[in-house]
């Protein structure tokens, strides 16, 4: 539980100012109606836009009282949050209809490298694309991408302050203030501080503290410089979760034995050490965004950005793949460890602009994009290193001082257990370096009033080597791909009415080896580097209405197909090969604006229904003598996707000054590997404010 107070802002008259397109922002008819991306990418209004994309408006992630990227996710169904399984590092971890969508995360339609756990104190909208996105922001998954958009100084001046209190040492403050400075610049300053515990979770907990400052130059002129900096730490325990009961059938305490779903222990039961365990990340951001207006209209717009991210910890699993619980009743506490700090330079040059040619009118961008990405990546060790935990897994036939703590008991684990060992920086390190040139185009054709056609083109030239180097006495091993792709977006748009929009669209995305560059769970390894980018498209029917008096209330619907022909599975041979196929088919219907002018609405509902159609091949016997078999997982579901998915927000207004509201995210079951063995049962979840 937790109460907040938004202190009045107080705004004072400002310059009479004309807005310009070269400013992000956001067009709103009625509270949470979302008129226009603010990615300059999308050539069209977001009701002729043939694709699906849910923007969460200010006023909703206000509401819901989100203060994290992931926060702001669950108002968003067909979306599912993932922890740090699978390979995958502690940090945001989505999936998008059915696909790991962890490395399409975008700042202002640039893409944010590097595993972190985002706030929001700096963000005015989130958008979420769903669908290949390979077109708008180069490799990608099939599920689709996120992108921020951050604040940026206004021609007016304003003073903002929330505080926030609760339950679980719950605290959090922020300010946003808004300056002019002289006639034609403006500054703005936002910070936040926040702590808390996770509620019902014993020893969970963190705070972090962030600042951002921007400002503006030439906001009346047609030349116009936004220098904005970011910068975020934090310091954690992260939450260790609760295991899956692995489905054995036999064992010591066959009471114990499940259908595998998590273990019925109490909801704060917590597996990991408080003397070991923990989480520092750092985040910083410069960016610089030019852009001038010629005679002719034509936006010219570069954007320079350098990003730094930091991410260490040492996080407990617990380790279940022994049978330890079902044989001794105990679990192995595996500690998952890294030290990452990943670096980006990133410049874009894009035109926009409006032509008409032979009573045809084109709306357009065009540019090309630089991006360089290093990462250099280790973990630590402790030491003596006797049983040394991050060796792999092990039996736990007792628990307590007899294992040096490593082990301990499913039903009462206890987080203060001394730990023994002491930590280090391994002498092994893992180096990436990606870079990559991409040019891309964007057109909305509109023939007439009824007929519009959008088209979408990007080329890609992605590098990246990964430099393994085991121990500082050995030879380093060297793994690299250089691959090139076209990525497509296009889309038949019929317009029966000026308020509604009816589409067929088609669009691509290409996963190459080595995506998450060096950060993620799509590694590049010497096995993986000579294949090809795995494939993937999509194609989707929809329709998009704005309606009630002045289009306050927009409706959406789209039915879709998507299909990875060339997923990456293990072949007879043994080998890695491009021979599998996935496919997921779905639904999804979408809901923002007002009902009345005091009742406010948003949310909607998914279903996808996922099939590993070909995952490849299974070594039933050993490594010395395997023995492969068609994969039997073929026709199971997607990990961490769930059959269906709903959302809902609502507010009353009152008064002008006095609102309430009410909300439920609820999701089907979901299972958590490709056996489907392991599952987590579906929930409910209800706020209210």
């Amino acid at each position: 539980m937790l109460a907040s107070l938004a202190l009045p802002a107080v705004a004072h008259a400002g310059p009479d100012v004309t807005p310009d397109p070269a400013i992000p922002s956001v067009q709103v008819t009625g509270a949470n109606q979302q008129q226009t991306s603010a990615n300059d990418k999308f050539t069209a209004p977001l009701l002729d836009t043939p694709k699906s994309v849910t923007v969460v408006p200010a006023d909703v992630i206000a509401q819901t009282g989100a203060t994290s990227l992931t926060d702001a996710l669950r108002t968003v169904p067909g979306i599912t949050i993932g922890a740090a399984e699978g390979g995958n590092p502690v940090g945001d971890n989505m999936f998008i209809r059915g696909y790991n969508a962890q490395t399409d995360t975008y700042i202002d339609g640039i893409r944010d490298s590097g595993s972190q756990s985002r706030e929001i104190f700096d963000v005015e909208q989130v958008e979420v694309v769903k669908g290949p996105n390979s077109a708008y922001g180069g490799r990608s998954s099939a599920g689709g991408g996120v992108n921020l958009v951050t604040k940026t100084a206004q021609a007016y001046d304003f003073n903002h302050a929330s505080v926030g209190i609760g339950t679980d040492k719950y605290r959090r403050l922020t300010g946003d203030i808004n300056r002019n400075i002289g006639s034609d610049s403006a500054f703005r300053l936002n910070v936040m501080a926040h702590e808390n515990d996770v509620p019902g979770r014993d020893v969970v907990g963190g705070k972090r503290y962030g600042i951002a400052p921007t400002v503006t130059f030439g906001l009346t002129g047609p030349t116009r410089a936004i220098v904005s900096v970011y910068h975020l730490t934090s310091h954690e325990i992260p939450d260790t979760g609760i295991p899956f009961n692995n489905p054995f059938t036999t064992g010591a305490n066959v009471a114990k034995n499940g259908n595998g779903t998590p273990f019925a222990v109490d909801r704060s039961t917590f597996y990991g050490l408080a003397n070991r365990d923990f989480r520092d990340t750092k985040s910083d951001i410069a960016t610089l965004d030019l852009s001038h207006r010629l005679a002719n209209g034509i936006l010219l717009r570069n954007v320079t950005r350098y990003g730094k991210s930091n991410n260490d910890y040492v996080w407990t699993q617990p380790d279940d793949s022994k049978g330890n619980t079902v044989l001794y009743g105990t679990v192995w506490r595996r500690a998952n460890t890294r030290v990452t700090e990943t670096r980006t330079a990133t410049n874009v040059t894009s035109l926009s602009g409006d032509l008409a040619t032979a009573g045809v009118r084109h709306t357009y961008n065009a540019g090309i994009e630089f991006d360089r990405e290093t990462t250099d990546r280790s973990t630590y060790v402790f030491t003596p290193g006797t049983n040394n935990p991050l060796t792999g897994t092990f039996t736990c036939p007792t628990s307590g001082a007899a294992t040096l703590y490593n082990c301990t008991t499913l039903v009462d684990p206890n987080p203060y257990d001394p730990w023994v060992y002491t930590r280090s920086v391994s002498g092994a390190l893992t180096h990436v370096n990606t870079k990559t040139k991409s040019a891309y185009a964007f057109d909305t054709i509109e023939f007439n009033r009824a007929w519009q056609v959008n088209l979408g083109a990007r080329y890609d030239d992605f590098q990246t080597t990964l430099t393994t180097q085991p121990t500082a006495t050995t030879a380093a091993v060297q793994a690299h791909v250089d691959s090139n792709f076209w990525s497509w977006q296009t889309g038949l748009v019929y317009k029966p009415a000026s308020n509604g929009s009816i589409y067929l669209a088609y669009a691509t995305s290409a996963t190459p080896p080595g995506n998450d560059g060096g950060d993620g769970l799509d590694a590049l390894t010497v096995a993986v580097q000579n294949l090809q980018p795995q494939r993937s498209r999509n194609i989707e029917l929809g329709t998009k209405w704005d309606v009630m008096p002045g289009g306050r209330l927009s409706l959406t619907a789209a039915v879709f197909k998507s299909t990875m022909n060339n997923a990456r599975v293990t072949a007879p041979d043994g080998t890695t090969q491009n021979v599998g196929r996935k496919e997921v088919k779905g639904v999804e219907l979408g809901f923002s604006g007002k009902l009345s002018s005091h009742w406010s609405v948003f949310g909607g509902y998914t279903f996808l229904d996922s099939e590993l159609a070909d995952n490849g091949y299974l070594n039933v016997g050993t490594t010395a003598a395997p023995v492969y078999v068609v994969s039997p997982y073929n026709g199971n579901r997607f990990p961490a996707t769930p059959k269906h998915s709903a959302s809902l927000w609502t507010t009353y207004a009152v008064t002008k000054d006095f609102t309430f509201g009410a909300g439920l995210n609820t999701m089907s079951q979901v299972y958590a590997n490709v056996n489907n063995t392991k599952w987590a049962p579906g929930f409910a979840r209800f706020d209210a404010m």
